[in-house]
């Protein structure tokens, strides 16, 4: 269904539940972006003073009712994305995000149901009827200053995904975070929360938020870098060459890194991938850098830092293709400028290409890493030498049949026939004389191992 058909259903739904005696509430982000201009189409309401069986009821009538978490008093109507819950009151009983006892209370106060949300701005509610706004926290005044600010010191505490929900939407709205629930974030221990709740909200970070270098921040502030970022934390105050890098140390450069990848991330195949490859490209520093006669150099970071992205990769996923990227991507990141400044052969920046498993992405790294003014030359050579190695993959080239064809039985050295015709390939030699050559080399080594 559409976001008007949505809307219309929410309309609806709080005109019988009005009739049945209770209100309904838009809530939530829902009302947090429409206050602010943002769109949002994600609809949570919140249904106050009728009974689960009397929402259930009028649920049936409207359309086929399905529970998200019926335990907890969340509904949904098939064919819409209206979340539909009752308020509820949670009581922790664990260190675990599961760790809850719900009790569904759909006649308690609506300033105690926002009490239990975790920042002001997420706490407000408006009425789905009247449009009134219920603002219980100054969240409405919170939102026009651009802070996250919690709620309540008690509940805030119990969750300490709060902590990188803070760092979140500081990010992904421009926001600052209120000094008293920074101070309260230092306290909360991060260590039981389920990988999976900390990389959807690095997800958000990475991939909605201008300014993805602000989660970051915030968490070093909140000296919340320990648990799950620890390789990032390895990179404060670690020194650069100042001619390369007048910007600072290497976490400096990092974030900045960080900052310009989020302008090319939409138009790679694989944004988390590339996100994370600008975030994990100078991990290594940490294990290599040196200061020798006044000159500090890191020699083969980005190969010697590839345990350490692959620890950090595999403590946040288990997709291996995504962890595949990620280090191809850093262990490539220097060759492109490198390449770039010396102006490269053909045939050195084709075997890159194809050594890249998305050139696209490897461009757009090296340009971030390089900085504006250098960065803008190096991606002009860079991507006019892509489209060479592409219009050279489009060639008619060698492949197994032509071998067999041209009289060659099958055997084990295939493959190393054929990686020696993709050379020639990379080289911009052209089929005929590929193949003759390929021949000679296979008919040589025959011989040889004979």
């Amino acid at each position: 269904m559409s976001f008007e058909a949505d809307i219309s259903l929410a309309q609806e739904l709080a005109l019988r539940v009005e009739a049945a005696g209770g209100r309904a509430y838009y809530v939530g982000g829902f009302v947090r972006d429409a206050l602010s201009g943002r769109e949002n189409k994600d609809i949570d309401i919140e249904i106050h003073g009728i009974s689960p069986a009397a929402l259930e009821d009028i649920l049936d009538s409207l359309g086929e009712r399905m529970a998200i978490g019926e335990s907890f008093g969340i509904y949904t109507l098939k064919g819409y994305s209206l979340d539909i819950a009752m308020p509820r009151r949670e009581k922790l009983r664990g260190r675990g995000h599961r760790d809850f006892d719900v009790t569904v209370d759909p006649f308690i106060s609506a300033e105690k149901a926002a009490r239990r949300r975790d920042f002001t701005i997420n706490a407000l509610m408006q009425d789905v009827l009247t449009g009134e706004v219920l603002d219980h926290f100054n969240g409405r005044a919170d939102l026009e200053q651009g802070l996250i600010r919690h709620v309540c010191d008690e509940s805030f505490a119990e969750d300490p995904l709060r902590v990188l929900r803070a760092a979140q939407f500081a990010a992904r709205f421009g926001f600052s975070v209120a000094g008293e629930t920074v101070e309260l974030c230092r306290r909360m221990p991060l260590g039981e929360l389920a990988r999976e709740r900390v990389t959807g909200e690095l997800e958000k970070a990475l991939l909605k938020a201008e300014r993805p270098s602000v989660f970051f921040e915030v968490l070093r502030e909140a000296e919340q870098l320990d648990i799950w970022f620890p390789e990032l934390k390895a990179l404060i105050g670690l020194k650069q060459d100042p001619v390369h890098h007048p910007e600072g140390d290497v976490w400096t450069h990092t974030m900045l890194v960080l900052d310009a990848a989020a302008a090319y991330r939409d138009s790679l195949r694989s944004p988390l991938a590339f996100m994370l490859s600008a975030l994990t490209h100078d991990m290594g520093k940490a294990l290599c850098t040196q200061e020798e006669n006044g000159a500090i150099h890191a020699y083969a970071h980005e190969s010697l830092g590839l345990p350490l992205v692959e620890g950090f990769i595999k403590r946040l996923s288990d997709e291996t293709a995504l962890l595949k990227l990620v280090l191809n991507l850093t262990q490539l990141h220097m060759k492109p400028n490198i390449m770039a400044a010396v102006r490269s052969s053909v045939k050195a920046t084709n075997k890159l290409f194809d050594e890249a498993l998305d050139p696209e992405a490897l461009i757009a790294l090296s340009v971030c890493d390089a900085g504006l003014g250098q960065g803008n030359q190096n991606e002009l050579f860079l991507r006019e030498r892509l489209a060479v190695y592409r219009e050279y993959m489009a060639r008619p080239y060698v492949m197994g049949r032509d071998l067999i064809e041209a009289g060659l039985s099958p055997c084990p050295e295939f493959t190393d026939y054929l990686a020696y015709a993709h050379k020639l390939r990379l080289a911009g030699t052209d089929k005929a004389s590929a193949l003759k050559q390929t021949l000679g080399y296979a008919r040589k080594s025959q011989k040889t191992s004979g």
